[in-house]
Parts: structure tokens; sequence; C-alpha cells
């Protein structure tokens, strides 16, 4: 299984090895530019757009279908990127991981870091369908609100990446309040050193012999805060796909105030 991050000097070194994905919005993808040979796959094509579940994951059959318009075989390394720090691709990559795609990571900074150093391109690039097959759900890796609403009052450790103002309205009971954003260096616009990453969280409490539950409100921030954790080796990590969006509708209990 590929990394969870690789560096711009790993995919410059490796481009013509792997798929890239660039999920911004087609006007900055055409208009701004996109890294040489990159696909794009925009971010609302990979969620669902259903009633009640909005943001959510697309299906399998669905997200299957997209990766092999975009080119993607089962077996390829894919790479994704935005302009937003990551964000947004890592919830690509988590949703590949979700489907079973195993070799699928997530660069280390964004378009504008890339920019600084490496060439990009307004050429299109209209790459060949192939067969795309879907895999299932990895039910694991996943939390719903029935084992969120048992691990309340357990020494588990619920992380809400949310803004602060955001936590303050409502969080989970006992959460604590980790901004996705603090886990990112707003200079190289990709993660902050090894070292500081684990000290800010164990800071929070987040430390990796406890089990973690991340949320936030349609599990795009909590993406990038998987990832991270991920690629530190924590190995008890739970996504909570509902996040917010479902623990309301269900009447979940809420705290509010600062953490």
């Amino acid at each position: 299984m590929s990394d969870a991050f690789v560096t711009r000097e790993w995919l410059a070194d490796h481009r013509e090895d792997v798929r890239v994905v660039d999920v911004r919005d087609p006007w900055e993808y055409d208009g701004i530019g996109h890294l040489p040979g990159a696909a794009n796959v925009p971010f609302d094509s990979f969620r669902s757009a259903e009633a009640g579940e909005a943001g959510m994951l697309p299906g399998a059959e669905q997200f299957a279908a997209l990766l092999g318009e975009t080119g993607v075989g089962n077996d390829d390394h894919v790479v994704a990127y935005d302009d937003t720090h990551g964000v947004f691709a890592a919830r690509f990559v988590v949703t590949a991981l979700l489907y079973g795609h195993r070799e699928v990571s997530l660069l280390d900074g964004d378009y504008s870091a890339w920019s600084r150093e490496y060439e990009v391109s307004r050429d299109p690039v209209d790459p060949d369908p192939v067969g795309y097959e879907p895999g299932s759900l990895v039910e694991d890796l996943l939390v719903d609100h029935e084992a969120v609403r048992a691990a309340i009052d357990t020494d588990a450790v619920f992380v809400d990446t949310r803004d602060p103002w955001e936590f303050e309205e409502g969080h989970i009971p006992g959460a604590v309040n980790l901004d996705w954003k603090e886990l990112v260096d707003e200079d190289t616009r990709g993660l902050k050193p090894r070292d500081e990453l684990e000290s800010i969280l164990e800071s929070y409490g987040i430390t990796p012999d406890r089990r973690v539950i991340l949320y936030c409100n349609t599990a795009r921030r909590i993406s990038h805060t998987f990832l991270v954790l991920r690629h530190l080796g924590y190995e008890d990590v739970a996504f909570y796909e509902g996040s917010l969006t479902e623990w309301e509708a269900v009447d979940g209990p809420l705290e509010t105030g600062p953490a």
C-alpha cells in the first residue's frame, strides 16, 4: 500500500508512473493551469447528490465508473491534489481507500506549492477510458452513529476537525477541537514537520495508543486529518462518514461552548 502522502519531489520524478488527478473546478483547471498530464475530476463529481446524503460517499458503482472514465485502472497508483492545502483532494483519496483502491496518495502541498518549483500546463487532457472493477466498501475504517454513541464516555478520543466557532455551536460530548488546518504549514502549503505534527496531536490527547474517532460536517475535513494520522502510523482511527450531518439528524447529544 502506498504512503498517504507523496512529496512534490517524488511526484516530479515519478509522474509518468502514476495517474494524477486534479479535483478543482474546471475553470481553475483550464484557466489557471494544472500539473502536466493531470486529469480533472471535480470535487462534486465524487460526492453523493441524493437528498439527505449530500456530500457523502457516491456509491461503489458510481465511483468505479468515474475512475474508469478518468483512465484509472484498479492497480494504478493515483496521486490527487487541489489548491486548498489538500483538503478537497484528501476527500478523493479517502473515498478511493474506502472503496478498496490501495495505491492512492495525496500530494503534500497543493497546486500553488507545485507551481513554485515545477512546470504547469493548460493543455487539455483527454484520458482513454478503461474498465474499473468496483470494490466493496472497507467497513472496518468506518463507524456509524450507533458506534459513535456507544463510544462516548470511553477512552476513545473524538476529534472535531472544524473551525472553533462551529465547534462552539455544537459538538459531540467530550470531543476535542483540532482544526485540520493546524497540521498544515501556511508557507509550504503542505504538512508541518513530523515532530511538530506529533507534538500538536499529543497536546490534544490524540496519541497512537488511543482509539481516535474523526468527524466534521460532511467528512471532507476529517479526510485530511485521517490521512495525516495514517501517515504518522496511527493504527486505530475510525472515520465517521455521517459526521455532524447525520448525528444531528438522529438526535445525537451535543455539547456547546469552547474546547
